[in-house]
Parts: C-alpha cells; sequence; structure tokens
C-alpha cells in the first residue's frame, strides 16, 4: 500500500451532478487535502448508452466553480482537459485492460466464460421467482469443457466473462464509517464482470482502476455496500490489497425518503441558477452525514480541510433540509461585500428585466445594500427591488395605517408632498430627510404612523420593504430622483382621492 493517500471522484456522465453526489466529491477532496494526498477525478462511462451529451462538461465544470479541482483526471480549463500519469482516466479508454485482467481471472479459474442467452436467464429466473429463491446464475457455463468454451469461442458465439464465486466462504472487509461487514459467499451471484459488447461492468472495471491507480480510500455512497463483496473477491483473485472502504450514509428528503429529482431540485446547477452561492451549498452538504462535534456551522473550505476526519461521519442517513440550506446562504450573502454582491446579483437583475446599464452603480449598490440582510437566494433580488424600476401598483387600501381612515392619510400624504416639495434636492439624504420628516410630523401634530406608513407604501407598492428613508436615499442618487419620489406621493393622493 502506498504511503501517499489517494483518493477518487468517480461519477457516470448520465446527467448534471446531483447534491449528493458532490457530497461525495467534496469528502473525498477534504479526505485527500487533509493527509496532503491526492484528489482524483475518473469517468465511469462504460454504459455508452446512458451516456448524457454535456454531462462531462457539467461535472468538471462543477468541480471547479466548487475549487474542488482534481490533481489528476479530467479538469475544466475552458473545455474539458486531462492530466496525470496513471490515466488514461475515462473508462471507455481503457477496454483492453479490462480486457487483459477479466482474461487472467478467467485463466486462474476466478472468472469464466458463460454464453446462456438472454432467454434462458429470464426462464431460470422465473423458476427461481416461483420457488422462492434468489435470483442467481446458476453456473451451468462453469460446467463446460475447454474443449466445448473453444469450439464456442471459435464459432464467435455470444458470451460474457462471469466471476466465479466460491462456495461456502466468509468475506469480511472493515468499513471506517460501518465497521466489520461479514457476508456468506453463498450470497454473492457469479456477477458479469466483462459483459459481450467488450465494455467491463462497474465490479470489474472500478478494482482494476482503484488497484492501478494506487487508490488508497474508496470513499462512496452506502447504496454499494452490497457490491462490496465483489471487490473484495476480486481482489483477493488478482492477490491484491483492497483499499479502505467508507460508505457514506444517504441523504434523505424530509419524508426520510431517499432523495430523489421528485422531491425537488437535486442538481447542482438548478441550485446555483436559483442563487444559491457555491460556498454556501459545499458548507450544506458538508454537514450533511458529517458531524464536526462543535458548535461551529459555517465553515470556509480551508476549515473544512483542517476539520474533516473519517471517524465524524455519522452512520444514519442525512436529512436534506432546504430552510436550512436557504439560512446558510444568507448568512453567506449578509458577510458579503457590497462590491462581490453586485458583481453576482447582475445576472440575476438582468434576468429580471431590469437594463442596469442604464442606472448609476452607485444607485444600484444602495438598493443592494437595503436588501442584502433579507436576500435567502440571490434570485429574490428581482422581485424584491421591481419597485426601484417602475412604478407600483396596489390597492388604495394599503396606504390606509391601521385603524386610520382614508380622509386623513389623504390630508397627510398632500401636507408631506408639498412639505418635501419644498426641501432642496441636497437635502434628500437619509439623516437629513429622517430629522425634517420627523420635525414636520412633530410640528404639525401628526401621528408617525399615519405619515410614515403611507409615505412607504407609495413609494413601494409593498407590505413590507424596507423603511421610507432609506428608499428615498437610493432614489436620490438618480438624476431626477427627487421628482420620482414627489411624483409617487402624489400617485397616492390621486389613488385615495
Amino acid at each position: 500500500m502506498p504511503q501517499e493517500v489517494r483518493t477518487r471522484f468517480a461519477p457516470s456522465p448520465t446527467g448534471f451532478l446531483h447534491v449528493g453526489v458532490l457530497r461525495t466529491a467534496l469528502y473525498n477532496f477534504l479526505f485527500a487535502r487533509k493527509n496532503n494526498g491526492k484528489f482524483i477525478l475518473r469517468i465511469e462511462d462504460t454504459d455508452q448508452k446512458r451516456t448524457v451529451p454535456g454531462a462531462l462538461e457539467n461535472i468538471t465544470q462543477t468541480l471547479t466553480d466548487f475549487t474542488l479541482v482534481p490533481d489528476e483526471g479530467p479538469y475544466w480549463e475552458n473545455s474539458v482537459k486531462e492530466r496525470g500519469d496513471k490515466g488514461p482516466y475515462f473508462q471507455s479508454k481503457r477496454l483492453d485492460i479490462y480486457k487483459k485482467f477479466a482474461e487472467q481471472l478467467v485463466e486462474s479459474n476466478h472468472a469464466y466464460f458463460c454464453f446462456c442467452t438472454t432467454e434462458r436467464l429470464e426462464e431460470l429466473h422465473k423458476q427461481q421467482e416461483a420457488a422462492h429463491e434468489p435470483p442467481k446464475y446458476d453456473k451451468l457455463c462453469l460446467k463446460l469443457s475447454k474443449e466445448e468454451i473453444k469450439a464456442k469461442l471459435e464459432a464467435n458465439q455470444p458470451h460474457v466473462i462471469r466471476l466465479n464465486v466460491p462456495a461456502d466462504q466468509k468475506i469480511r472487509f472493515t468499513d471506517l464509517v460501518h465497521g466489520e461487514i461479514e457476508i456468506s459467499s453463498n450470497e454473492v451471484d457469479d456477477q458479469v464482470l466483462l459483459k459481450s459488447d467488450g465494455f467491463p461492468t462497474y465490479h470489474l472495471a472500478n478494482v482494476i482502476d482503484d488497484h492501478l491507480m494506487e487508490i488508497t480510500h474508496v470513499i462512496r455512497g452506502d447504496e454499494w455496500i452490497p457490491s462490496t463483496p465483489k471487490h473484495i473477491l476480486l481482489y483477493a483473485a488478482f492477490g491484491w490489497e483492497s483499499p479502505q472502504f467508507v460508505h457514506l450514509p444517504l441523504l434523505l428528503s424530509k419524508t426520510r425518503k431517499k432523495l430523489s429529482k421528485r422531491e425537488g431540485d437535486v442538481a447542482v446547477k438548478d441550485f446555483l441558477e436559483q442563487g444559491y452561492l457555491p460556498e454556501a451549498l459545499l458548507n450544506f452538504v458538508a454537514l450533511l452525514g458529517w458531524n464536526p462535534k462543535t458548535e461551529q456551522e459555517i465553515f470556509s473550505l480551508l476549515e473544512l480541510v483542517q476539520q474533516f476526519s473519517l471517524d465524524k461521519i455519522n452512520k444514519a442517513g442525512a436529512v436534506f433540509d432546504l430552510d436550512k440550506l436557504d439560512w446558510l446562504n444568507s448568512i453567506y450573502i449578509r458577510r458579503m461585500k457590497v462590491e462581490e454582491l453586485f458583481a453576482r446579483i447582475v445576472p440575476y437583475l438582468v434576468k429580471a428585466g431590469i437594463k442596469t446599464a442604464d442606472y448609476p452603480k452607485e444607485f444600484l449598490e444602495k438598493i443592494l445594500l437595503l436588501e442584502q440582510e433579507r436576500l435567502k437566494k440571490l434570485s429574490e433580488i428581482g422581485e424584491r427591488v421591481k419597485y426601484f424600476f417602475e412604478e407600483p401598483k396596489y390597492e388604495p387600501a394599503l396606504l390606509i395605517w391601521k385603524k386610520s381612515d382614508k380622509k386623513i392619510i389623504l390630508n397627510n400624504l398632500e401636507s408631506l408632498q408639498i412639505f418635501l416639495q419644498s426641501l432642496p434636492a441636497e437635502k434628500f439624504k437619509k439623516e437629513i430627510l429622517e430629522a425634517e420628516v420627523k420635525k414636520f410630523i412633530e410640528t404639525n401634530q401628526l401621528k408617525t404612523g399615519e405619515v410614515l406608513w403611507p409615505l412607504r407604501a407609495a413609494l413601494t407598492g409593498q407590505q413590507a420593504s424596507p423603511g421610507p428613508f432609506e428608499i428615498m436615499d437610493a432614489f436620490a442618487v438618480l438624476p431626477g430622483g427627487k421628482e420620482i419620489i414627489i411624483k409617487r406621493i402624489s400617485n397616492a393622493t390621486e389613488a385615495l382621492f
């Protein structure tokens, strides 16, 4: 076993990266970095029929977006590139390797040729089902003589290569999360290793690749636990030492079901498009199954590397709580400098139909500062600030403060409009406006709520929004900002008239 820790992330390009798969990549990355080891990306693309165009680019780009850049294997740099001295890192380019090792297993009687037709296998399964027996291959082709096998091969009869599972043996392995696991070999099927089209199955390919790529720790989802005994048999058949196995708990929905697309968006791409920050999403998935045993919940990637350890991975499934993700994302948004928030949020403003190029940056940044504390996702920004860019539409009843009446509110707004009209434009700054309006309220013996509520409603058309002085302060940055404010108050008085 080499001294250097080497982990691998081995997705299939059969769709866009799932949050559960992102967690597997993260844990592999963290463990490798924590131990000054190597993080390898390998693409398991032997099932060519299920390969989805664009999936490879999505995988490599997503890892780059989350700064989980592999030391070896494919990576993204304006296009998919490959590096490392143990490649190729695409299984579809390693078919000769798998064929050679599969034949080696046949030579050593750890595997055998199987010529059974699909029809015979289906009939066998029907018989086993009727007898309430688990579906297993019955080793019929293991009884073929060498001469029979040779004749069938020379006749190009379709065939596969199967693992020759020994009977009545205990297969044991240690999982670093689940502990000692033991299973009888009688429960293990003679798995197909090499298919009739020459492509390997997952079991053969991943064992050979993990050995040749000197993988020390296999960190993957616990759905692979039932397959691990087959892999243990293969390592033993080749005379190779097994890597350490680490099987991660399932991700569950709030209903305690396995997380799936039916439970909502689970593709990483979808979360990013919704305005979740990569650093917040990474922080969130890190805590799905790993408990730091402290009160800390906000982690940078560096902190995760420093604190990550396999002994803090839970055995039980982890619940994917979208409310928790929203909370984490809002924390990260609040901590951003306005310049950074501006750079990241402009695409969402544009997507909402706001022509950001038509407005001063100072105006846009003031708006962002008003909403920064309230945002859970960047995609919320368009709806939240729409009133800054278009006349608000609302029912006149919105202008009425609690138990007040229409006449009082109308009089107050008309008086306020005249008062604001009298103020010079240079006084339209938050602190000055607040002092002046409060003085106006006091001088005229008005009730604060009966002035400030309709003022805020007139400016925004919203039940909830930032305060009127902050809103007027932002408008005042615009050329003609004072006129916009006066116009909106005037519109409100007309609505009440």
